[in-house]
């Protein structure tokens, strides 16, 4: 736990440096990573912009709009990667992952029916949000609908981190620290389902 509250406290001074060095852009680009698979968590970036803004230094509007764009752009990334990597290494690789041509129908009818429900709520969730465009990809999640709901689940998210920093001033390190547990809770619970899909597949062969 220690280890891992290490980890968190680093990418959380990484933010910090980032944005005091590029500003805006920094903020842009450290959602651009966020929205991937590069662990580097919002409530360890805006919240210090929220903070900015406050003190004067930052707006409030420019702030959001830098953040969610970066959202929506690595997003984007994540969901071409899915899209055109996904089916091609399940296809190829998908034996040893204990995955088939079924679940990529299972996935695809999935972000048909309730994608945009999916990646809207995503992106309120800490671990799942880096994750999920991925799978919306390897989904053909319909673009135009993943690139909407992208942005307005990620813009009210944004806002309302950004607002607490403005709320918390100085303190805005406060919420990295409240949140960090819950980040862990999702990743065990994540854990806990991988090994289940890995033990129901297993079982599955077996019959």
């Amino acid at each position: 736990m220690q280890y891992l509250h290490q980890i968190v406290s680093s990418l959380g001074h990484f933010a910090i440096t980032v944005i005091s060095f590029l500003g805006y852009f920094g903020i842009f680009i450290l959602m651009v990573m966020e929205s991937m698979i590069i662990p580097i968590p919002s409530e360890a970036i805006l919240p210090f912009g929220g903070f900015l803004v406050e003190s004067g230094d930052f707006n409030f509007w420019l702030v959001l709009l830098a953040a969610t764009f970066g959202s929506l752009i690595g997003s984007l990334i994540s969901y071409y990667i899915g899209y055109y990597g996904g089916n091609a290494i399940i296809k190829k690789w998908g034996k040893y992952l204990l995955l088939d041509e079924d679940d990529l129908a299972k996935t695809e009818s999935w972000f048909s029916k309730r994608g945009e429900l999916t990646i809207f709520i995503g992106r309120f969730i800490p671990v799942v949000r880096h994750l999920i465009s991925i799978p919306a990809g390897i989904g053909k999640m319909d673009l135009k609908r993943f690139c909407i709901y992208t942005f307005i689940g990620a813009g009210i998210w944004n806002g309302i981190l950004i607002y607490i920093g403005m709320i918390l001033g100085q303190h805005w390190e406060e919420l990295r620290g409240k949140t960090e547990y819950i980040s862990i809770a999702v990743a065990v619970l994540l854990v806990v389902g991988i090994i289940w899909f890995v033990l129901r597949h297993l079982n599955k062969r077996k019959k």
